[in-house]
């Protein structure tokens, strides 16, 4: 175990999004991505398919009869970055529905270029 956390990086709306959610979810989540701060992984995360290999995680959520997810990278050395908070609403499948993978996509790339930004 890293005694060192991470920095932590909120993309878009992921940090409102997750305060709106149940405060029992919000507490699961939190536990989880405090986990990858320590460069650990949560029983709770497991890697999210069609990103060919990079470490973007999803933090899956059951409460009361309601999923929710959260999405990180923690593929970085120094830093974990929240790409998505929601609560989902799908029915047919486990599968994370279409809009919400663009959305991960666009800020999955958003926290690359900021990641190299503070490299510089």
């Amino acid at each position: 175990m890293n005694d060192a956390l991470k920095a932590m990086f909120w993309v878009g709306s992921s940090r409102r999004d997750l305060r709106a959610l149940p405060q029992q979810v919000r507490y699961d989540i939190g536990k989880a991505l405090y986990a990858a701060q320590l460069g650990e992984t949560d029983p709770t995360a497991k890697a999210l398919k069609g990103f060919g290999g990079a470490r973007v995680m999803e933090i899956v959520d059951r409460y009361r009869s309601d999923a929710y997810r959260a999405v990180y990278t923690a593929q970085f050395e120094d830093a974990v970055y929240v790409l998505h908070v929601f609560q989902k609403k799908s029915k047919s499948g486990i599968a994370t529905p279409k809009p919400d993978m663009d959305l991960i996509r666009e800020r999955y790339a958003e926290a690359q270029r900021h990641h190299k930004e503070r490299q510089n």
